[in-house]
C-alpha cells in the first residue's frame, strides 16, 4: 500500500510542475487538394487548428459522402495495423456524428454529392506504463481532472477537407493534438488510447469547420446514416472506466482491422 501510495503522490507531484501547452502546429502532409487561404485559429488553448470555409459554396451544400479515413506514409510508424485501424474508425465514427448534424449523410458517392475525405497524419503512441500509474493515481485522488506521467501521453494530427461535385475545395482543416498530463484525457493501457480519444475532438472540429455558421443543428435521421461506422454510444467502456479508470478504445466501435494501411494521396481534383 505504501508503495502504491507513493506512486500516486509521484504522479500528482509530475502533473502539477507540468504546465498545461499548445500542440505544436503541425507541417502540412500534402493530402489535401490545396492549402490556400487557410487561417490559424487563435483561439485554441491545446490544439493546434488551421482551417477555411467558403460560406457561400457551403451554404450550396446539403447531402454528403464521407469517404473512409486514410493514414498517410509517416502517420503511425511505431504501430501495429489494428492499432491504427481502431484510430481510423473512431475518426471515421466521430466525423459522421458530428456531420450528420449539419448535412444529409448518404451512404454512397452521386455526381450531385460533395465529398468529404479524412486522413490522419501522425497517431503519437500512449506510454503505457504511465498510464497505468495514472489510473493509480486516479484511484486515489477521484475527481473530473485526471493526471498524466509527463512524457507518457500520446496525440493525434488529421486532416479533413470538403469537396462540392466538381471538385472545388468547400472547407478544409488541419488540426492536431496532444493530451495533456493535468485534464480530462484519460489514461489507457492500448498505445493508441490518447489518439483513439481525441478523434472525437477532431469530429467536433470538423462539424464546426465545415458547416456554414447559420446552419442549425439537425435531428439523427432514421435509419441513422452512420451505422455503417459502427453504434454512437458502448456502454460497456464507460463501464470499464468507471471501474479501473482506463479508457479501452476496442470497447468504443469502429470498423475492424485491416491488413494493410490504406494509402492516403493528395486528391487530383483541381
Amino acid at each position: 500500500m505504501k508503495s502504491t501510495t507513493r506512486t500516486a503522490a509521484l504522479i500528482v507531484g509530475l502533473g502539477l510542475s507540468a504546465a498545461a501547452c499548445a500542440t505544436a502546429p503541425e507541417p502540412n502532409s500534402g493530402y489535401l487538394s490545396t492549402y490556400e487561404g487557410m487561417v490559424t485559429r487563435s483561439d485554441t488553448v491545446r490544439a493546434s487548428v488551421r482551417l477555411r470555409r467558403d460560406d457561400d459554396a457551403a451554404r450550396r451544400i446539403e447531402q454528403v459522402h464521407i469517404e473512409r479515413a486514410e493514414l498517410t506514409a509517416d502517420a503511425a510508424p511505431a504501430l501495429s495495423a489494428e492499432d491504427w485501424a481502431l484510430v481510423l474508425g473512431e475518426i471515421d465514427r466521430q466525423v459522421c456524428y458530428e456531420l450528420s448534424e449539419r448535412f444529409t449523410v448518404v451512404d454512397s458517392p452521386a455526381p450531385d454529392v460533395a465529398r468529404v475525405r479524412l486522413a490522419a497524419t501522425r497517431i503519437s503512441p500512449t506510454g503505457q506504463a504511465g498510464s497505468a500509474a495514472s489510473a493509480v493515481a486516479g484511484y486515489f485522488i477521484p475527481g473530473p481532472i485526471g493526471l498524466r506521467a509527463p512524457g507518457t501521453t500520446g496525440g493525434l494530427a488529421a486532416e479533413a477537407e470538403m469537396l462540392d461535385p466538381e471538385g472545388r475545395q468547400v472547407a478544409a482543416i488541419v488540426w492536431a493534438r496532444n493530451a495533456t498530463v493535468i485534464g480530462t484525457d484519460d489514461p489507457s493501457l492500448s498505445r493508441v488510447g490518447d489518439a483513439h480519444q481525441l478523434a472525437e475532438v477532431f469530429g467536433d472540429m470538423v462539424g464546426d469547420a465545415f458547416a456554414p455558421a447559420d446552419r442549425k443543428p439537425r435531428a439523427i435521421a432514421d435509419p441513422d446514416p452512420c451505422a455503417r461506422f459502427g453504434p454512437r454510444t458502448r456502454p460497456e467502456g464507460f463501464v470499464v472506466r468507471a471501474v479501473t479508470g482506463l479508457y479501452q478504445p476496442e470497447l468504443s466501435g469502429g470498423r475492424k482491422p485491416v491488413e494493410t494501411p490504406p494509402a492516403a494521396q493528395p486528391d487530383d481534383q483541381p
